[in-house]
């Protein structure tokens, strides 16, 4: 599986601009499988399994990733542009970027220590203080290979030791490998796939795709902020790498169900899977949107832990990937007939 994790990670697919994406799951879907794209570029992937459920059971992953849209060329020849989704500050300064369908390489600039005003010197700059330099020594020589509304996104490398992955995108292009993951398996029930966009601008595909598959049950595969990094300890370490898959009972989008998440604990027991629970009610997923669409679906979010996400260097844990596989597949058995 760590294949279509480096094939679909190093894919530059920000918010809107899934297509790449999109084309390379379907590429790898198999052939019993049936899928459409609807109008907002959601792609839905049906699989028939040995047995017809009792429920309607949705996995859903989105194929977007945090990125950069570029909103003007100065006649300097440098770019201004806005983040596409959350991203800090922090993860921005000096980072080397890829713009536009021309892959131009760039880097994140802005003004130098030296020229700061002392009282700024620790302070992060603001977004609109900062700029790409692609090297072009005008704005008419930059407009023959970038245009505003082009993507940006970070370039960076795969890499992967015996422990770790790294790479950029992992949230969510590692959920889509799971999705992919079980696509390509036998499955015990027959199940409905979604692969969203524009999760990390509202989680707009997702309220789409739940509205047209008509779900009684749910579960948005996905990865969460993992502080098991030095300085943090107790509560505040969120989840940890080589733990197992990470289940909320809450965040900023979903009071989940309490009979799902008891159940989720119930079953990593039962079926022998490691699972730990998210100790910080922060962010939100597509879990947020769907377990409100139609007349309501029953909804559980299932992460992967994954360090310094929404940045060029996102780190999650090898030997978490079979135990996301297994809680997955555990509980949407589960759904499927309870």
């Amino acid at each position: 599986m760590t294949e279509s994790i480096k094939a679909l990670s190093m894919i530059d697919g920000a918010s809107g601009r899934e297509t790449a994406v999109r084309e390379e799951i379907i590429a790898r879907l198999p052939s019993d499988c049936i899928y459409e794209v609807d109008n907002i570029g959601n792609l839905i992937v049906k699989k028939q399994g040995k047995k017809r459920p009792s429920n309607v059971v949705m996995l859903a992953s989105h194929m977007d990733e945090v990125g950069m849209i570029v909103t003007d060329i100065n006649d300097d020849g440098f770019i201004r542009f806005t983040t596409v989704g959350g991203i800090s500050i922090s993860a921005l300064l000096g980072k080397r970027v890829v713009v536009g369908e021309n892959k131009i390489i760039g880097v994140i600039g802005v003004t130098p220590i030296h020229l700061r005003k002392k009282e700024d010197e620790r302070k992060y700059p603001k977004k609109e203080q900062l700029y790409i330099d692609c090297g072009a020594s005008c704005k008419d020589e930059l407009l023959q290979f970038v245009r505003p509304g082009d993507q940006i996104n970070f370039e960076s490398d795969y890499f992967e030791n015996e422990n770790c992955i790294k790479a950029k995108a992992l949230d969510d292009r590692a959920g889509c490998a799971v999705l992919l993951e079980m696509l390509n398996s036998e499955l015990e029930y027959d199940m409905t796939f979604a692969f969203t966009v524009q999760e990390e601008v509202g989680l707009r595909g997702a309220g789409c795709a739940a509205f047209s598959v008509r779900p009684d049950y749910a579960i948005v595969v996905e990865t969460t902020t993992a502080s098991d990094i030095s300085g943090v300890s107790g509560e505040k370490e969120v989840c940890h790498l080589n733990s197992g898959a990470v289940i909320p009972f809450m965040d900023r989008t979903t009071v989940y169900s309490p009979e799902l998440y008891q159940k989720a604990l119930e079953l990593s027991e039962t079926c022998g899977f490691k699972m730990q629970t998210k100790t910080v009610v922060s962010g939100g997923n597509d879990s947020g949107v769907i377990h409100k669409s139609v007349g309501g679906v029953k909804t559980l979010t299932i992460s992967f832990a994954c360090r310094y996400l929404h940045s060029q260097s996102c780190v999650i844990s090898k030997n978490d990937i079979p135990e996301v596989v297994k809680a997955v597949t555990s509980l949407s058995e589960y759904m499927a007939n309870v």
